[in-house]
């Protein structure tokens, strides 16, 4: 086995990687032998000198991140094996072969994978990678190798998009282009309904993935509604909602960039239909004076929280959006309401809409309690992975 860099816990703190947690946090860190540099890796020992992990290590409150709880040369190998697993799981979930129904998923989801720090998403034939760490960054190259490798025919182009993502401090510079291919491919196909995704510029990975499942049950609601997609995005709600036979259909963003995808998807799907438009516009001054206009409303903001020193007012901020939802929302409204942010616990989520909802003085039940697609799975010993909290609530 390749020898690396060697990180020695404190006493007693190796309890949460013999549960196989996969994070190691700089406080639980005795010493380290050598000089690591960020994205390097490293082997994790016990005090009293007994193998934990190996994984990259790195800068800030999480200072490993655990490839394996066994010795491990990670190489070529390493990484086909973990991507062949990702890919087995998403055969079985019966997402991949870019079929004329559906040909989008996420192929690798970070810890849920065993592959923390990195993000692959498949659009078509096209796989975009996003690294949030820099050990993910280094090894990006063996990375794409090892999918061509595994995707054989089904891939045929690799784009790096982590700009965004990787920590700033690390000072890597703009890294983002094509690591294999190179074709522009931007017609992606989900439930049926075609899409543009915009990889180079748009947020993300260019499309939110993570919602297709919950999509698929607004448009099973949609019928005869008049709904408001906020904070739509390229507009994936929206036309759910209008293959849903709904009424009309307003999305709002503050981009104009992701209005004008939002119109475009819409036509690519419904053309020249006059149930939609857009506005580009700040969600908060629209609900303001949107008067009592829809009944079924969709709000499915960015994180509001990346971090626990913003959480409470994270959560202020779901309670005035939810508050103004209930307050204009017409009798016998459908309200979806979500959180993506991690540290945003679901008991914190719902506890901001109920309170929202008391505020209101409105009858308000839950339909269905929602989070991320199988695609999107949680390590069962890294709860931290469920990050997405949504709510159906039928309001009276």
């Amino acid at each position: 086995m390749m020898k690396y860099h060697k990180v020695i816990l404190k006493p007693k703190k190796e309890d949460s990687l013999l549960r196989f947690h996969p994070w190691i946090f700089s406080g639980a860190i005795q010493s380290i032998e050598g000089k690591p540099e960020e994205g390097d890796l490293v082997e994790v020992y016990g005090s009293t000198g007994r193998f934990l992990a190996v994984g990259h290590c790195q800068i800030g409150s999480i200072a490993v991140r655990a490839l394996s709880f066994t010795p491990a040369t990670i190489d070529a190998g390493f990484w086909k094996e973990r991507i062949t697993k990702a890919y087995d799981l998403r055969k079985c979930l019966r997402l991949t072969g870019n079929d004329d129904n559906n040909n989008t998923y996420r192929l690798i989801h970070g810890e849920g994978d065993n592959l923390p720090g990195l993000i692959v998403d498949m659009y078509a034939h096209t796989a975009v990678m996003q690294a949030h760490s820099v050990g993910m960054h280094a090894a990006r190259h063996a990375i794409a190798e090892a999918l061509v490798a595994v995707l054989g025919a089904e891939l045929k182009n690799i784009y790096y998009k982590s700009d965004a993502t990787l920590p700033y401090k690390a000072d890597l510079g703009n890294e983002d282009g094509y690591l294999y291919g190179g074709e522009i491919e931007d017609i992606s196909v989900e439930n049926g309904l075609k899409f543009h995704v915009d990889w180079i510029k748009g947020q993300k990975t260019g499309f939110f993935v993570d919602q297709r499942e919950n999509r698929a049950l607004l448009e099973y609601y949609a019928e005869g509604r008049s709904v408001l997609n906020m904070f739509c995005y390229t507009g994936g709600f929206s036309f759910y909602a209008m293959r849903g036979k709904a009424r009309l259909v307003h999305s709002v963003d503050s981009s104009a960039k992701a209005i004008s995808l939002t119109n475009k998807n819409v036509s690519l799907n419904f053309p020249d239909d006059p149930r939609h438009t857009a506005y580009a516009d700040d969600a908060f001054k629209f609900l303001e004076r949107m008067g009592h206009n829809y009944d079924l409303i969709i709000l499915d903001p960015p994180a509001f929280a990346k971090h626990r020193n913003v959480l409470r007012n994270a959560l202020q901020g779901y309670r005035k959006l939810n508050a103004i939802a209930f307050e204009k929302i017409q009798p016998g409204g459908i309200l979806f309401t979500f959180s993506c942010s991690q540290v945003v616990s679901r008991e914190d989520f719902r506890l901001a809409v109920f309170s929202a909802a008391a505020q209101s003085g409105r009858s308000v039940r839950i339909l269905h309690q929602l989070t991320q697609p199988a695609d999107h799975p949680v390590n069962i010993y890294h709860p931290e992975g469920e990050y997405l909290k949504g709510l159906v609530l039928y309001v009276e």
